[in-house]
């Protein structure tokens, strides 16, 4: 059975077709500059990458590209649109509606939409996403896949906020968290490791956009992402935790009005606004061993940030298990886990210097030492691949 998986942005679309027997994708790619001239179609399958060139006026047309791509005589991977048996899309919000992924019909589709401002600059791309698949694929089922979902169990004393209760009751103001196929699948994977189903893991995940989660037995407890993707640790462009007094301060200093400076928080600021360099790990890693002093201080911020995350959550399980480091940063970027582990020896954590300098890519590496009294491993994500078992899920009716 063959899964398509639509991650569907403004003006992109990326997607893998898996195959649930073996769970490895078949064929992958994105669809660029869609509204945008020069918009293109770069498709990977059998080893090769192919790059067709075409208008894509809308998201139909551009999942027609796609569609057209996996069917095709020379570069496809299927015989007819027949072969695919569902398709399972990102969403970002699912507010207090939605506790688990859903298949989408007409009611959950009007479900998306009103939550749209709670997701401004994603759930809209990702509504023509789904518009697009189901006019062009009529009859194929279709499951939306969240991303706060998985977030759904923390209790009320962890996503509420200090407000008047009414805001809550009135607009929806609370912490949702998301990253949450990525969380699902690495707390998944954790629990193999462990090999069994009751323990205590923290995840980070770290790339530009970064988390962290709290897990116990399988639940998410409390997640550093709030209401917004903006909360919690120091990103690649987005400011994390500060002060809201910062924003009238800072509004009136600079002049600007609301949404400007909400930009600025989310685009201007984290690692690149800190370091002056850029939001990229890998240029800011030469930058620092090059001598560069800010970003030096950049990357020290960014892992002290992630420290405090990892102690506080441990403290909120009332114990850890193993700690989990996910995405490009986290699986990419030694530092980043060498300031962490440093400072968790109070944890009994003791871990293989030279592992973590080297531990090879895309693939799970041990971290902690034989005698270490806290796990910690470095796990790859596959959030497509979450999102392709939930659709299955939902299509068999488990």
């Amino acid at each position: 059975m063959k899964i398509l998986v639509i991650n569907a942005g403004s003006s992109s679309i990326k997607y893998q077709l898996i195959d649930m027997e073996k769970e490895n994708a078949i064929a992958k790619g994105v669809c660029d500059r869609i509204g945008i001239s020069g918009s293109k179609l770069t498709h990977k399958a059998a080893g090769r990458e192919i790059e067709i060139q075409s208008p894509m006026p809308t998201h139909v047309e551009a999942i027609k590209m796609v569609l057209d791509a996996l069917v095709h005589p020379d570069h496809g991977v299927i015989a007819s649109m027949q072969d695919i048996a569902a398709v399972g899309h990102r969403v970002v919000h699912s507010a207090e509606d939605f506790t688990s992924s859903q298949l989408i019909d007409d009611k959950v589709m009007d479900i998306i939409r009103a939550n749209t401002d709670l997701a401004p600059l994603h759930q809209p791309a990702n509504i023509m996403g789904i518009e697009a698949c189901r006019k062009n694929m009529p009859t194929a089922p279709m499951a939306a896949i969240f991303d706060t979902t998985f977030h759904s169990a923390m209790p009320d004393y962890a996503y509420m906020y200090g407000l008047p209760y009414d805001d809550y009751k009135k607009y929806r103001v609370r912490k949702y968290g998301f990253h949450g196929t990525s969380h699902m699948f690495i707390a998944g994977e954790a629990e193999k490791i462990l090999g069994r189903k009751n323990y205590k893991l923290v995840i980070c995940h770290l790339g530009n956009g970064a988390s962290i989660s709290a897990v116990d037995s399988g639940r998410s407890i409390d997640t550093s992402m709030g209401m917004t993707p903006l909360e919690g640790l120091i990103m690649g462009t987005r400011c994390g935790d500060l002060d809201p007094a910062v924003h009238e301060y800072l509004c009136e200093k600079r002049g600007m009005g609301i949404k400007e400076f909400t930009s600025y928080l989310n685009k201007k600021s984290g690692v690149a606004g800190i370091s002056g360099v850029s939001s990229d790990f890998r240029d800011l890693t030469a930058a620092f061993e090059a001598g560069n002093e800010r970003a030096r201080l950049a990357m020290e911020m960014f892992s002290y940030r992630v420290l405090k995350y990892v102690g506080a959550y441990a403290a909120a399980l009332g114990g850890c298990d193993m700690i989990a480091f996910t995405g490009g940063v986290g699986e990419h970027t030694p530092f980043v886990r060498r300031f962490v582990m440093d400072r968790l020896g109070f944890m009994g954590l003791k871990y293989d210097a030279a592992v973590n300098e080297n531990p090879g890519r895309g693939k799970i590496a041990r971290l902690s030492t034989d005698d270490s009294g806290l796990l910690a491993y470095i796990i790859p994500t596959n959030e497509e691949l979450v999102i392709a078992r939930e659709t299955l899920r939902l299509i068999e009716g488990r």
